[in-house]
């Protein structure tokens, strides 16, 4: 994945130094975007090991409306814990625990997950119930029906709501395209990207989706476009950054999708199979909340 390495040179090349409200400063561009070829491949770094299985599960977690972390952090899949841990000690049951401490309260406390593990009205939420509208269904009934429809978009930045969410959609407008060969793409529009540690979660996100959207409508997967707002590299992340740069992608792992509910929102983690997926090693950041 040539296009990821060459999306950090440019940050490094061209970006400015801003503050921003996480105190830790950030190279920043705006505006760029790479394209990714899914028909053959899945495009998952190899220059670093990602976790893919809490990509999947995340993207399992979104596509089912939920917004509380109880389900991800019982399958080990931590990236969202910082920001309700954020909320818990501003709160008068915080009687200083851990970050440690406070997930292990909502793996073993369903009354305290309930109370202090959701995160309001985020991605899910948005996709599924935007006032309303379940804005993914309404997506996979156009492309069976229209496919040739410029309005195959889902919006996750919803005004009336932003000011409850512990973190506003970064990723925030995505749009599918079915062409004359029955191929599926899709375009995200990422208001902020953190190009080391968030973007190649993003990468493999929504490639995902447009596999299990194309699954549920017959389609090919085809083409994953990321759009990026401000796009940036922390500056606690340039030495892995830079080690990363340093590394030369191997293969790309391929996808298989090994069955197809009736509901999207009843796929499970073992509907999905990563096939020949050899990174190098894993490279540690801290992330900015």
């Amino acid at each position: 994945m040539k296009q990821y390495l060459e999306l950090l040179q440019h940050i490094l090349k061209n970006g400015e130094s801003r503050h921003n409200r996480t105190r830790i400063d950030t190279i920043s561009t705006f505006g760029y975007q790479n394209r990714y070829d899914i028909s053959e491949y899945f495009p998952l770094l190899t220059t670093k090991k990602v976790f893919y299985k809490s990509v999947f599960h995340e993207l399992i977690w979104f596509i089912r409306g939920d917004t509380n972390i109880k389900y991800l952090v019982d399958n080990n899949c931590n990236i969202w814990n910082e920001w309700p841990y954020e909320l818990f000690k501003k709160t008068e049951d915080f009687t200083g625990e851990t970050l440690k401490e406070f997930i292990d309260k909502i793996k073993s406390d369903s009354t305290f997950a309930k109370k202090h593990g959701n995160l309001g009205p985020v991605y899910g939420k948005q996709w599924r119930n935007f006032l309303g509208v379940d804005q993914l269904q309404n997506v996979i009934d156009q492309i069976k029906n229209n496919p040739n429809s410029r309005r195959l978009i889902v919006c996750a930045w919803n005004p009336t709501e932003v000011d409850k969410m512990a973190l506003p959609p970064c990723h925030s407008l995505f749009q599918f395209y079915v062409d004359g060969n029955g191929g599926l793409s899709c375009e995200l529009y990422q208001r902020s990207a953190d190009a080391f540690l968030g973007v190649p979660f993003n990468i493999a996100s929504y490639s995902l989706l447009v596999y299990i959207i194309a699954a549920m409508t017959g389609l090919k997967p085809k083409e994953f476009v990321h759009t990026f707002g401000d796009l940036h590299i922390y500056v606690n992340h340039l030495d892995q950054v830079n080690e990363q740069l340093r590394r030369i992608p191997g293969k790309l792992p391929k996808l298989k999708i090994k069955n197809i509910p009736k509901n999207i929102g009843e796929f499970t983690i073992e509907d999905f199979e990563l096939i020949d997926y050899n990174p190098q090693g894993v490279i540690k950041a801290e992330v900015a909340v």
